[in-house]
């Protein structure tokens, strides 16, 4: 796959990334587009460890999305637990 395949399915994987796991990220579409963009190459890399198929065929099989959407998931969840977002910190509020 070329690289603006990589860009559009890191986009759509980061976004529906997301939108499984909603909260207050930073960084927006850059970050979103980065996550999904690892994410399907850490997705693929599973797929062929655990699985042992080749899961990263094509911009239009359902395994290079699942694959995609999953790694994506998965280095949102790490980059949550590293940046510290997502478990409804409040910054700033005071208790009386």
């Amino acid at each position: 796959m070329g690289i603006i395949a990589w860009i559009v399915i890191g986009l759509l994987a980061g976004a529906i990334a997301k939108a499984l796991m909603p909260g207050k990220d930073p960084g927006g579409i850059i970050i979103t587009m980065l996550i999904g963009i690892a994410g399907g190459l850490l997705g693929g890399f599973l797929g062929k460890v655990i699985f042992g198929v080749e899961s990263i065929d094509g911009f239009f099989d359902l395994s290079t999305w699942i694959a995609a959407i999953i790694g994506s998931v998965i280095l949102l969840a790490l980059y949550r637990l590293i940046t510290g977002r997502g478990r409804g910190h409040r910054r700033g509020h005071v208790h009386a």
